[in-house]
């Protein structure tokens, strides 16, 4: 039998998704506690990697087990043995040729961003603090200039191998309540930093020291350099995943 999960977690504490020696990791504790559940090694496969700092709202776990336990009853059990700070939100069975990452059409990933003059403490855990009002409009427009099929390569950090850099974002939207700024960008799939260097970008126009010309000539020229600074991690979530 195939299972999907559904996982939620703080990625605060974590150094990223995928199992590394020596170091806390989000698949490190699920497998960790499938052992414990099933009494035998589990590998999971998730939609995707996230760096350390980031949360997810919807990762997407997969894994395949003989064991008699009905699919739905996997969220209650494996709570029950996860940490605080890493829980399964939903658990159901899927079909034998679902994969969890090949299988993903598109994911979206919201940055969050507040407005002050102090690190609040009950917002800075999950949101980036900002000093400065920041012009939307202007914003707004360099949203359009991203969105589509591009080679992305300006909005890739270093210290990735990748060598196709050509991907689609559907659409980036903008969502401000009060002081809360936050930017929700869906994509068939994303480069290393890839949407926090898109943020950076967003914001570098909004407070005016890029321009929109300069995006576009950072995504005409692949130049890391034209494109905005990397945002924060702890501002990043993978918000959802879609199969359809």
């Amino acid at each position: 039998m195939k299972v999907l999960l559904t996982v939620a977690y703080d990625g605060t504490d974590f150094c990223g998704y995928q199992v590394q020696p020596n170091l806390r990791t989000v698949e490190e504790e699920l497998e960790n506690a499938l052992y414990k559940l099933l009494k035998k090694e589990t590998k999971t496969v998730a939609s995707g990697r996230t760096d350390s700092g980031v949360h997810a709202l919807n990762q997407k776990v997969h894994f395949e087990t003989d064991a008699t336990i009905p699919a739905s009853k996997y969220k209650e059990a494996l709570n029950s043995l996860l940490p605080s700070d890493v829980k399964v939100v939903s658990s159901k069975k899927v079909s034998d040729n679902f994969n969890a990452r090949y299988s993903a059409k598109t994911k979206t990933y919201r940055y969050s961003l507040y407005f002050g003059d102090f690190e609040n403490p009950m917002l800075s855990r999950y949101k980036t603090l900002l000093k400065y009002p920041l012009d939307l409009e202007k914003m707004k427009e360099a949203c359009k200039v991203i969105e589509g099929e591009h080679d992305f390569k300006c909005f890739l950090s270093s210290g990735s191998s990748v060598k196709d850099t050509v991907r689609t974002v559907y659409s980036i939207k903008m969502v401000k309540r009060g002081n809360l700024l936050d930017f929700y960008v869906k994509g068939n799939g994303f480069l290393y930093n890839m949407v926090r260097i898109i943020v950076g970008s967003l914001v570098a126009i909004g407070e005016g020291r890029l321009t929109v010309l300069d995006l576009e000539t950072a995504i005409k020229t692949g130049d890391r350099k034209l494109a905005g600074k990397t945002m924060p991690a702890k501002g990043l979530t993978l918000y959802s995943v879609s199969y359809k």
